[in-house]
Order: C-alpha cells, then sequence, then structure tokens
C-alpha cells in the first residue's frame, strides 16, 4: 500500500473514534490484504504510543474456526491492549467511550517472563503464565454495522475496545482450561455459553500462536503482559445500564457495569 494510502486509512480510523463509525475499507485494502491491514493497525499503534499511551498487552481473535470460516480466513489474529482500556472488575465503563459495543467472555494469561524466539511451544507459553483470569472484552468497531472483512478488523486493532480482568488470579498448573466451562450474563439472564476448547482448540493454543506470531515481528510479549486468548462463546451486544457477568469454571467470575457509575 502507497504510504499516503496507508496514512489515510489510519487516520480515517482514528477519526471514527471521535466522529462516528466509516464505512468499510475498500478504497484502501483488499478484505483479506493481511499485510495492509497490519500496517494500518501498526501505524495507529505508533501514533498512539506517541500520544503517552501505554501497551500492557495483546489480544488474540478470530480464535473460533466457526468465526474464521465466516469471514474467510483460515488464522487468528491481534490487537494492541493499552492500559487506558482496562476497567476494574466490579467497575462501570460509560456508553459515550464507545460506538457499537459487544462483551464476550475469555480466559487471559497474565505473563512473569518474556517469550521470545521463532518456535515458542505451548509449553515454554505455559511455564511463564504468572496468573490466568476470568475476563471479558469488550469489542467494538469502527466500521458501520459490523460490516467487518479480515482486513477491517485487524486494522482496527482487533476491533478491540476495552477489557476487565477478574481481581483474583490462579496459577495455571492443575487448571483444566480446555474444558472449563464459561457463562456469560447480562442482567442476571444468561446471554452466552461456551468453553475453553473454543480458543483455538485451547486457550494456550492460542496464546502460543500470538506469542510466536509477535516474536516473529520482532515484537516479543514481555514479563506482565496480559493476553486476551479469544472469546469462549457467542459476543454480545451491550446497551447502556447492562451489567455483565462472566463465570469461567475453576478460574472465577469478572462483572463490570456499561453505563455511569
Amino acid at each position: 500500500m502507497p504510504t499516503q494510502a496507508l496514512e489515510s486509512a489510519a487516520r480515517a480510523l482514528r477519526d471514527a473514534y471521535l466522529n462516528g463509525p466509516i464505512p468499510p475499507m475498500r478504497q484502501w485494502l483488499d478484505p483479506l490484504d493481511v499485510d495492509g491491514a497490519y500496517a494500518v493497525q501498526t501505524v495507529n499503534t505508533r501514533f498512539w504510543k506517541a500520544q503517552g499511551r501505554r501497551i500492557v498487552g495483546r489480544k488474540a481473535g478470530l480464535t473460533a474456526k466457526a468465526v474464521q470460516a465466516q469471514l474467510g480466513v483460515e488464522q487468528p489474529d491481534f490487537g494492541a491492549l493499552f492500559e487506558d482500556m482496562r476497567i476494574a472488575d466490579g467497575g462501570s465503563l460509560d456508553p459515550a467511550r464507545c460506538i457499537q459495543p459487544k462483551a464476550e467472555a475469555e480466559i487471559a494469561f497474565v505473563l512473569s517472563r518474556n517469550l521470545d524466539g521463532q518456535d515458542i511451544t505451548p509449553e515454554q507459553v505455559a511455564g511463564a503464565v504468572d496468573t490466568v483470569h476470568a475476563a471479558i472484552e469488550i469489542v467494538d468497531s469502527r466500521i458501520s454495522d459490523w460490516k467487518i472483512t479480515f482486513a477491517d478488523t485487524v486494522a482496527d486493532n482487533g476491533s478491540s475496545a476495552f477489557f476487565v480482568l477478574s481481581r483474583a488470579g490462579r496459577p495455571l498448573p492443575g487448571l483444566d482450561i480446555w474444558s472449563a466451562g464459561m457463562v456469560m450474563e447480562i442482567n442476571d439472564a444468561i446471554v452466552s455459553l461456551g468453553v475453553g476448547a473454543a480458543a483455538l482448540g485451547n486457550p494456550l493454543n492460542a496464546a502460543t500462536w500470538l506469542a510466536r506470531t509477535l516474536a516473529n515481528r520482532g515484537e516479543p510479549l514481555k514479563a506482565g503482559d496480559v493476553l486476551l486468548a479469544g472469546a469462549l462463546g457467542p459476543m454480545v451486544a451491550l446497551n447502556p445500564g447492562d451489567r455483565v457477568r462472566a463465570v469461567i469454571g475453576g478460574i472465577g467470575d469478572v462483572s463490570f457495569v456499561y453505563g455511569t457509575a
């Protein structure tokens, strides 16, 4: 992609945070243009870092085979997590900060050491995990009506917006994250069900894919980083005033209110 087009695409996404959603990015990106989409994401990541935002981890997306098939791809994607995207467990998210948000329950890892190298194994990832958390990711799209292709969501920082981690984390040894059941409720009604195996067959597989991909890009994961390993069940649209809670078997529960405190 020419530099001018790259900058224009990145700026259009940044402006959408303030001015509202934009049409799908066909004028800049083919729907399956992986390299171009990540180039746009990188431009905005560097822009935000220059503005003082601090990266605290990464998210894996499109970890469910059904969602990959829907977008015509055979791989997950990733986006950056910034410190100002974190919502406290039990806290609130002002709807004015969102466009068209949806919530999904995930398993998250916090690392105790760096993960670098070309051939990182799931065992190495497991050994680098400090704590495991129940998590809710609030995804949002700067693309109108969520009419996204793979390139749209990648360029848009993986359609990320905010995330919530359970206060208490658990050590990984002894946890069954593969068969861990997930229940997400909104206003005490069950809205989404899932299981750990939904994330690339195991959340550790998703974390390993993420660690390898970032290491190969020269952006290795570091001690203290948060890894969101992908949705365990369907995402659900949010409405102002919603109380959202997710429970993941053996790991814990996490909640927030989509409304002003």
